[in-house]
Formats: structure tokens, C-alpha cells, sequence
């Protein structure tokens, strides 16, 4: 059956904005424009794809599943467009990127500044997320991940430190009362702040090595963050004395040299390797996205 692609187009911005009203602004097209086009798509099919109050739009059981084939497949339209003006116009357009909030604090704020710098024709979008997302339907070109979440048939390029670590760190208020750890099985007697993920899983256990010895601990505590968005609590809870926390190293590393924060059991750190991007190799690579993948692959770890 055919279909109109502005039609599809229109009812994929209504989708996902979950209104006219947001749609037509982040569009450029008028709401009644967007209205008449869905209806119009909705006529054509024979199907309702969207169930309409005066407050909300929501997708119907055919609307969802057009929804999950349309998205990506229109993105994959939009690259090969993309892809055709940048040969016309060099590296311009719009990049998007879905990162974790680790890699948008440690990773990214070494990088975008000389990147952006080197190709004034880009816009750069950063989603910061810990959820595990399909970067194409939610809309970007590429994301970033550690090795053990990243999806299958995608490309995956070093991004960032090729070695970090985990720390565990607490005030030395805290410490004067409470001892010093000697070893990770100390921790159990000791407050810590932990961390839960978007999966509702806890960031247990930690996990310690030194010298080929790996020491696993099911550390407790009052204090529960959720992990990304607001780490930065947890950070300061530790300054302010609540217990010992276990972040990324670079995360704590201006504490340490402010004396805010002091080491705990840095002997036993265990080291991992660093982020990746990673895109779809089964669609056209965009030309912002190749413009990024070259200037990382050009700029030292």
C-alpha cells in the first residue's frame, strides 16, 4: 500500500514528541498541518494510529508497531540524504549521541571542545542516560558504552582513557572515627553509599584484585543513588562524612587533590578497560558521525 513519506514523516514527529503541539515545534510544521497529514495516513491505511484527547496523544496497537519499523527505517533515509549533502557541503549537519552520564562528565569534555572547534558546521546533541536504549529508534546516530553493554552487530571505536579504574574513597573525618581499611573485607563493617541502576539492580558487589586476588563484598549502607544522574549526591554525601564510596577514579580525582576525599585501598583498584562509541554497521555512517569517528581515531587516548 502506498504511503506518502511526508505523511510518515509527519506521524513519526507526532509520535515521538506524544503531541501536535510539541511535534510542530520541534518540526517546524504547523499542528493542523501534522493533523491532516496523520489523518490523511490513517485514511490511506484504513487503521487508527493514534488515540487523541484534548491532553495527550497515544499510540494505538498499529500505531506502535509502525512506529517501531518507521523510526528507523526514515532514519536511515535521513543518512543517506545526510550523506549526499556532505559530500556537496563537507562535514554539516546534526550529530546525535546517547551516552552515559559518566562518559558526558569524564569522557566527552576533553574531546568536544577541539572537535567542535575543528568542524564549525556540526551540531552536536548529547542524551545522557544509563538505560540501555536502541540508539537508532531513540533517534541518534551513535552511542557510547563499556565493552559488556554494548549491542551486537555494531562497530564499536576506542573513545576516551583506554585503562580506568574504580575507586573507593571516604573523608578523612569519617575515617579518624571510623579506621582505615586495611583490607576489602574491612568494608563490611563501614557505612558505604551505594548506587542502583536504571534496571533496578545495585552496584554490588565490589569487586577488589591485588596481586591476582579477587575479594567480592556486599557492602550496606543508609545511603541509595541512583547511578548517573545523581552520582554527584553520592560525591558529596561522601565529602560530608556519610560513609565510603566506590566511583570512577577520574570522578573523585579532584577531591583527592583537594584533600576533601581520601583514598581507600588503592592497592586494591581494579582496572578496566575504557568506553567505546559505537554505531550500526548495517546502515550509512552520516557524515558528522564520520567526522567525529575520524577526529577520535586522530587524538590520543
Amino acid at each position: 500500500m502506498d504511503a506518502d513519506l511526508g505523511d510518515l514523516s509527519a506521524f513519526l514527529a507526532v509520535a515521538t514528541a506524544r503531541g501536535f503541539r510539541d511535534a510542530a515545534r520541534t518540526s517546524g510544521i504547523g499542528a493542523s498541518t501534522l493533523s491532516e497529514a496523520v489523518r490523511r495516513l490513517e485514511t490511506r491505511l484504513g487503521l487508527r494510529l493514534l488515540h487523541r484527547s484534548t491532553r495527550s496523544v497515544t499510540l494505538t496497537e498499529a500505531g506502535a508497531r509502525l512506529f517501531e519499523r518507521l523510526a528507523p527505517a526514515l532514519g536511515e533515509v535521513a543518512a543517506a540524504l545526510d550523506d549526499l549533502r556532505g559530500l556537496r557541503d563537507g562535514s554539516t549537519g546534526v550529530l546525535r549521541l546517547n551516552v552515559p552520564v559518566s562518559a558526558a562528565r569524564l569522557v566527552l569534555p576533553a574531546i568536544l571542545p577541539g572537535f567542535l572547534a575543528a568542524h564549525p558546521g556540526i551540531n552536536l546533541e548529547i542524551v545522557a542516560e544509563e538505560s540501555f536504549v536502541d540508539v537508532l529508534a531513540a533517534g541518534c546516530d551513535a552511542g557510547i558504552r563499556y565493552d559488556e553493554r554494548l549491542e551486537q552487530d555494531m562497530i564499536a571505536v576506542p573513545i576516551g582513557p583506554r585503562v580506568q579504574r574504580i575507586a573507593t574513597a571516604a573523608a578523612p573525618t569519617y575515617l579518624d572515627r571510623h579506621g582505615r581499611p586495611e583490607h576489602p573485607r574491612d568494608l563490611l563493617a563501614h557505612a558505604c553509599v551505594l548506587g542502583r541502576f536504571a534496571s533496578g539492580a545495585l552496584t554490588a558487589p565490589w569487586e577488589f584484585e591485588r596481586a591476582g586476588e579477587i575479594v567480592r563484598i556486599e557492602p550496606r549502607g543508609q545511603l541509595i543513588v541512583q547511578v548517573g544522574g545523581a552520582t554527584d549526591l553520592a560525591v558529596d554525601a561522601a565529602v560530608a562524612g556519610v560513609g565510603i564510596i566506590s566511583v570512577f577514579e577520574d570522578w573523585l580525582r579532584p577531591h583527592f587533590d583537594s584533600g576533601a576525599l581520601e583514598p581507600v585501598l588503592p592497592d586494591w583498584w581494579q582496572p578496566f578497560s575504557g568506553p567505546f562509541l559505537y554505531y550500526s554497521g548495517r546502515r550509512l555512517v552520516p557524515p558528522p558521525l564520520r567526522a567525529f569517528i575520524d577526529f577520535i581515531k586522530a587524538s590520543p587516548a
